[in-house]
């Protein structure tokens, strides 16, 4: 696939390949004999991760990280266990704040649309 095709299956633009790329949030993408990318199934696969996990909201950092230990080799398993459970667990705890913020705010919600019906707005 061209960095185009890759640029809209996933909604992201051509710069934000090439940056993800760059920086090493994914692996070198093999060229043409020309020098335009070639994304293969294996580069989609990176770049549907990088944009799965900062959709997340997981630093760029642990993204590269991932990949660089990926790219040492098999020796590398127990650390790249460890940066996954470390992320799910970070991102565990921001559903946990989410959800409580999502409670707090449909009270607030029928509080205000209590108030919406009778007029009044007894205590916030």
């Amino acid at each position: 696939m061209t960095i185009k095709e890759v640029s809209e299956k996933f909604g992201i633009s051509q710069d934000t390949l090439r940056y993800y790329e760059r920086v090493g949030m994914i692996p070198p993408v093999a060229r043409t004999e020309g020098g335009i990318r070639n994304y293969t199934d294996e580069d989609i696969g990176w770049v549907e991760l990088a944009v799965c996990m900062r959709s997340a909201g997981l630093h760029i950092e642990a993204i590269i990280e991932y990949v660089r230990l990926y790219r040492e080799g098999n020796q590398t398993i127990p650390a790249r266990l460890q940066l996954l459970i470390d992320q799910r667990t970070a991102l565990l705890q921001q559903k946990s704040q989410i959800e409580a913020t999502i409670e707090r705010l449909n009270y607030k919600i029928l509080r205000y649309e209590d108030a919406q019906k009778t007029g009044t707005l007894s205590w916030d």
